[in-house]
């Protein structure tokens, strides 16, 4: 036998570990979103970070931090970055705020099923553009983005 099979000894845990119930995604950054829309956009035009970055006139590193959502661009950058892209900021915008609505849905899918299993009850209130306040159903969207769903 030998020296290190003698020194290896079993480990007995004295109490079991609690059961770790399953963490919530974190809440989506407006920055990462933003990035996501770009880099999708340019990856679907076949065109390279140097193409789109000279295009702009910002350089292809930086280009690549606001990619990745490492960086917050300002809404000069932004707009360099869509129009470079044959897109405008509004559209880069609301891009990233469908992609905003669809993980905020998810994620509250997911936490209400969390609550539910608890015994838990959450309340959703609707606000409307005028600052109306009703239950989910109950509210007239208005504008062109309708309602927006507050979860308490």
């Amino acid at each position: 036998m030998s020296i290190r099979a003698t020194n290896q000894a079993d480990v007995i845990p004295l109490r079991p570990l609690p059961a770790v119930p399953p963490a919530l995604p974190r809440e989506p950054l407006w920055r990462d979103l933003v990035g996501e829309v770009l880099r999708r956009e340019r990856q679907a035009q076949g065109r390279t970070l140097k193409d789109v970055a000279e295009a702009a006139r910002i350089s292809m590193p930086y280009l690549s931090e606001v990619e990745r959502g490492l960086k917050e661009a300002s809404s000069e950058v932004l707009a360099a970055a869509a129009q470079a892209l044959g897109l405008s900021l509004a559209d880069v915008l609301a891009l990233a705020g469908e992609r905003l609505v669809s993980l905020t849905a998810a994620r509250s899918r997911s936490r209400s099923l969390g609550s539910s299993a608890a015994g838990g009850r959450r309340s959703v209130r609707s606000t409307g553009p005028a600052g109306s306040v009703g239950p989910v159903g109950a509210m007239r969207p208005s504008g062109p983005m309708g309602g927006v769903l507050l979860a308490a």
